[in-house]
């Protein structure tokens, strides 16, 4: 297995956070985190971004466990709900602050944006640009290692119509080139044109795993969101 999680938890004072949970998750899968706000989802997501650190369980991805961080930025891309670049700087600059982390060439930065079409904007200060832009920034700063899994916090919140409609093409693109997704949504037409799996939190602990077909049509849907 491409992912392996085992008992991870994490938990807050007064708040039931992440109980332990344990999944595995093949290379090319594209898995949709569901559930109520509060349920776990982004904490997992952060977990296994490195931007948490759980009270327990363990993590591998490609083999590598979440204390090798060093090696582990170039097998996990992570874009958070909330752009994390720095808005001050422009794009370009941006790209090569995360290029030379990774100690990427300084080719990676033009590759990213010819292929995200940022080449328009690519002095223009991160702070100007619009929401659709700025996710589509963090898209391609995910990407700058190549890594094989990629995990998106609410890829398109926020984001008009016609962007959501972009970020969907773009993750099913990647998909298609035989990337690993993981994201968090409480949009069921997001889930049902990404996810070939599903998992759901509820209260902290995973209640369901298997296809869409099967999540939609079951009881613990309808119990849950009706």
């Amino acid at each position: 297995m491409l992912l392996q999680v085992n008992n991870l938890r994490k938990i807050y004072p007064g708040a039931r956070g992440l109980q332990p949970t344990s999944f595995s998750v093949a290379e090319g899968e594209s898995v949709a985190i569901v559930g109520h706000n509060g349920a776990g989802k982004s904490t997992l997501l952060k977990i296994l971004a490195n931007w948490l650190v759980a009270d327990g369980g363990q993590v591998s991805v490609a083999g590598l466990d979440l204390h090798n961080r060093t090696e582990l930025v170039r097998k996990l891309g992570f874009v958070a709900e909330v752009p994390n670049l720095f808005d001050f700087f422009s794009v370009e600059y941006n790209l090569k602050l995360f290029a030379r982390l990774f100690s990427l060439p300084a080719t990676r930065v033009g590759d990213i944006l010819v292929e995200f079409d940022l080449l328009p904007h690519r002095r223009s200060k991160v702070r100007d640009l619009s929401k659709g832009l700025k996710q589509r920034v963090s898209i391609g700063r995910s990407l700058l290692a190549d890594p094989p899994v990629l995990l998106f916090d609410e890829p398109s919140s926020g984001l008009d119509f016609e962007m959501t409609k972009e970020v969907h093409r773009l993750l099913k693109k990647k998909h298609a080139a035989g990337k690993t997704l993981l994201f968090t949504s409480h949009r069921p037409e997001e889930i049902k044109s990404l996810a070939t799996r599903i998992l759901l939190l509820h209260q902290g602990k995973l209640i369901f795993d298997g296809p869409p077909d099967n999540y939609f049509q079951s009881q613990i849907h309808e119990n849950l969101y009706t």
